[in-house]
Order: structure tokens, then sequence, then C-alpha cells
């Protein structure tokens, strides 16, 4: 839609640091490290940045790189870019250069914003189609000498002093051009460039602001990847509420119970791994008046109850990358507080319903793309579909993957590739994605559902379950499992423990003790690299 008339103004999150910085202009907006923001200061920046960007030829519709920790110069890019008419295309900060490079020709920026220790990363692979390189100061505030780095690239703090302070309208005209653009993981193939828009971003902001409770009060740590789906919208988002945005450039448990501390931090978000960080420092002491949101993989009921001892609110939410993030949350019923410990776990480990922004979440009968109709399966817990969602939740589309789009809403419905079951309450739970369930001897085995009972054990620390090979039943689940250390607890010891927790035919075939699971940035186990490692010497995959 585009804005013709002061009573249909586009809508944009852009208008969220206007607010903030006319309302509370002294009040703190960033901390990172010794470096600290008013909001006037921070509306400041951006409107220096985005002059800047305009006088290296940004203009509407260019995308501009973000290649950065969780840093202030991360955040000041959420609002700077798209307020010079850009669009955001924040970088996985553990891609190998050669995955940066080619998400930089598919984008087709021409601009960088960089760390400086993340540039020199790269070495001799800085993407050749870079015409300007804006290298940020360090974590101290100080600001490298860019001329390492060759004639493109220019020191971003000295730019800023230089660059035109005139406001610039914290507007656009049009609400569905692109804000930002997210390339997905890619593990199954190359990854696609997710399209936000200045609307869907807006409203899924507001759903934020909903369901992690977010106001002034609020001192959010960002243990979430900034680069990560634009940190789920937090960024505009906690701006939106005036909150302080708490930089933390790497997850460490010591200085997450430090900054809880010394920041008074009381709202933060992250995988069910940052949980585990959590909970198993020498720091973790019972606190209180903290909520958390955890997604990306679904929390097991052991860590949600280690929580509760901490006096740590955890919510669960579930989305993709294609949803800006979370589009869904276990809303806790009132009823649960009467329940066991357990059982209450168990209940706020599934995926929930949809936000209050988002529209419809269904579980249907798995189809081919493009069959037309999708069919409900019965909401009894036990029948297994594919999750589908529609509505402000959901992306544009793919970037210059018009093929890939119209797979991705076959039906007219966004398809996540997740499996779950609908419950009679209307709550959605997630057992596995499509690609990741075991079929063993014809059953179907969550693999969801395995993980948890392995971790159920008190000395184990991770899991994840992938299929291997069997020559009677086609496949097993294997189980990779890391325990703590000094624990006695062996292969043979944790399959015995499965055998109390689920059924014979879900027990794992086998255990393989590890120091640690492979994990993307934004603590998703690598299930493709270990599913590799158990098929090895098979010419097929019998799953």
């Amino acid at each position: 839609m585009t804005a013709n008339s002061g009573l249909d103004t586009a809508l944009t999150p852009l208008a969220f640091l206007g607010r903030a910085a006319r309302i509370h202009p002294t009040a703190t907006a960033v901390v990172d490290g010794p470096r600290r923001w008013t909001y006037a200061e921070f509306a400041d920046r951006a409107t220096r940045l985005a002059a800047l960007l305009r006088t290296r030829g940004v203009s509407r519709g260019d995308r501009v790189g973000v290649l950065a920790p969780n840093s202030a110069e991360a955040l000041l890019a959420q609002f700077a870019v798209p307020l010079a008419g850009g669009a955001v295309v924040a970088l996985n900060t553990r891609l190998a250069p050669a995955e940066i490079a080619y998400i930089a020709d598919h984008a087709g920026f021409e601009v960088l914003i960089a760390d400086a220790e993340l540039l020199a990363g790269l070495g001799d692979e800085v993407p050749p189609s870079l015409r300007c390189i804006l290298v940020a100061p360090d974590a101290d505030g100080t600001q490298p000498d860019p001329s390492r780095f060759g004639s493109k690239a220019e020191a971003l703090e000295e730019e800023l002093e230089l660059a035109s302070p005139t406001p610039l309208p914290w507007a656009v005209e049009d609400e569905d051009s692109v804000i930002a653009v997210n390339y997905t993981s890619g593990t199954t193939g190359r990854p696609k460039g997710v399209m936000y828009t200045h609307r869907g971003a807006y409203l899924n902001s507001l759903g934020e602001i909903v369901t992690q409770a977010l106001d002034s009060d609020s001192r959010y740590l960002w243990t979430l990847p900034m680069f990560h789906c634009n940190g789920w919208c937090t960024g505009w988002a906690l701006t939106g509420a005036m909150g302080t945005h708490v930089c933390l450039r790497a997850v460490r448990g010591d200085d997450i119970w430090r900054l809880f501390e010394e920041e008074g931090v009381n709202r933060l978000a992250g995988a069910p791994a940052v949980l585990t960080t959590i909970a198993d420092d020498p720091a973790a002491r019972p606190t209180e008046g903290i909520r958390m949101i955890t997604a990306g993989a679904p929390p097991s009921p052991t860590i949600l109850r280690r929580f509760e001892e901490l006096g740590i609110d955890v919510t669960q939410v579930y989305g993709l990358t294609e949803t800006y993030g979370p589009y869904t949350e276990c809303v806790p019923q009132p009823e649960w507080a009467e329940l066991d410990p357990e059982e209450r776990a168990a209940l706020k480990s599934r995926q929930g319903v949809s936000m209050i922004h988002a529209d419809t979440v269904r579980v249907v009968e798995r189809t081919a793309p493009g069959e037309g109709h999708l069919v409900d399966v019965p909401a009894d817990g036990v029948t297994m579909g594919e999750v589908v969602m529609s509505g402000n939740g959901v992306m544009k589309g793919y970037f210059r993957d018009e093929e890939a789009t119209a797979t991705a809403f076959a039906g007219g419905w966004f398809h996540s590739g997740d499996l779950g079951v609908m419950h009679p309450d209307g709550y959605v739970q997630l057992l596995d994605r499509a690609k990741d369930v075991v079929v063993s001897g014809g059953e179907n085995i969550s693999t969801i559902e395995v993980e948890q009972a392995v971790v159920s054990h008190p000395d184990v620390v991770d899991c994840a379950v992938v299929s291997m090979p069997d020559e009677k039943w086609g496949e097993r689940p294997k189980a990779y499992v890391v325990v703590r250390p000094g624990s006695t607890l062996d292969e043979a010891g944790v399959i015995e423990h499965c055998r109390t927790k689920i059924a014979r035919y879900k027990v794992p075939g086998a255990v393989e003790l590890t120091e640690a699971l492979p994990r993307t940035s934004t603590g998703k186990v690598r299930k493709n690299e270990l599913r590799d490692a158990a098929w090895a010497g098979w010419e097929k995959r019998i799953n």
C-alpha cells in the first residue's frame, strides 16, 4: 500500500526511533561495552549514517550489507539503511568468505558496513563488487585504521562526524517496499533471500512488544544474533517500547550473569543452547524479574524446569526466517499453575498459538506442492501434518527467486516444512522437520521426542538425534550426546535411560558421545552433518 493522505500513513518501524527521540531524548537507548547512547544520540547517528549512505550512492531499493556482531553499529544499521531508502542485508557472522561472496553477489549490494575483525577474516576474499566499505569501531569504541583494508575502506566513526545531521522523515511512501533481505541458512542448498517489508516489520515488531512484554523499563540483553531475522524484529520493537538495548558480542554464561547484575537486564531471547549456557554457568543462582523468549528448536521440559528453579520466566515461540522470526507463542493458561512442574514444563514446551500480529497457523495433510486444497489434520495431538501459516507475519517472498516463492506459497499458505500436531486446545506442537523424521519399519519417529527423552537424564548436557541405516528396519534413530564433565554416563546408560521414557522402537539404535554438537550461529544443530556421518559408506539413503 502506498500512503496517499494524512489519514492513510504507510507503516514503518522507522517511526519508532523518531518517536523515542522526541519523547525520551535523554533516556539510555544503547549500551555497548563502555559506550552509551541516548535516544537523541541514537537518532542523530541514524540520520547521519543515512545521509552518509546516500552520498555513497545508496538510493531507493538498494541493498546494503552489514557484517557485524551484536553491536551498536549493527543496531544502528537497521534504522539508518532504510532511512536512506535501502534494504538491510545482515550477514551471518559465521559464514565462510565464499558464502558471504555468494550472498553479496545475489543480493547485489555494493556498500558494506563491517566490523574490522570480521572483515579481516575474509582475507583476500572480500567481494570484488563492493565499492565502499565502512569500517565500524571496535568493542571499546576505538576506530580501526581502515587503510589496511584497501582504498575502498573508510572509517565509519570519522565519516559520521562529517555527515549531514539534517533530519530526514522517519517515514516511507510505500509500506510494501522491502526493508530487509535475510538469507536462510542454506543447509539443503543455496541460501535464499527472504524479503521483509516495512509493513511486515512494523506489525511483527508490535507483536514482539506484546509477547516479550517490552516497555520503557525493559533492559534487553542481545544474546540473540542481530543478524538473525533482524533479531526477530526486536531491534525495532524495543526501540518502539523505548527500552534499553544492551549489546553482547559473544554469548558467555559469566558475562550474561554479570550483565543481569550490572545493567539490570530483565529481558533476553535465544535458542535452547543459550538457555543451557545460562543454567550451567557456575554463577547461576535464583533470581527474579527476568523474562526470556526461546526458539530455534523446541526446548526440552528438563531445561524449562531448571529455569523455573532459577526464577526466570521462559516463553516458547516458534517461527522461521520466512515469518520474520516468531509467529506463534505458547501462551500460558491459568490452570497450568496448579500442575506439577513436569506436566507444566511439557505444556510450555509446545509451540502454541499464533501471536497477536499473525493470522492463522494450521497443521495440514502433507501433499505434493501445488496439489490444491489443504486439509487440516484432526486436532487430536497425535495425527502428524505440515505446519502452514498466512497473514501479516509472513514474508513478501524470496528475492530474485519466483519459483521458490511459488512453491513456498502453494495453496495460498506458506509451507514451513515442519511437521507437527494440533492439540485439542488449539496449541501446535512440532515433532520434526520433514527431512528429520526417522521412518523405522514403517513407523514415523519424532527425533525431538527421542532427544527430549535423552536430555531428561541429569548428566546429559546436549543431544541431537538423526536417522542411521538399519538392515532390518530400514533406519533407526542415532543419538549424538554431550555429557557433563566428570560424568560416568556411557552409551549403554543412555539407551537404558531411554527405555524408561519412550517406546522401545523409538529408543536409539546407537549412541555416540561427543564433546560438542555442530551448530549454526542461531543455535540450530547442523543435523545434515550428523546425518552424513551416520550414513557414511551407504550409497542410498533409505529415508
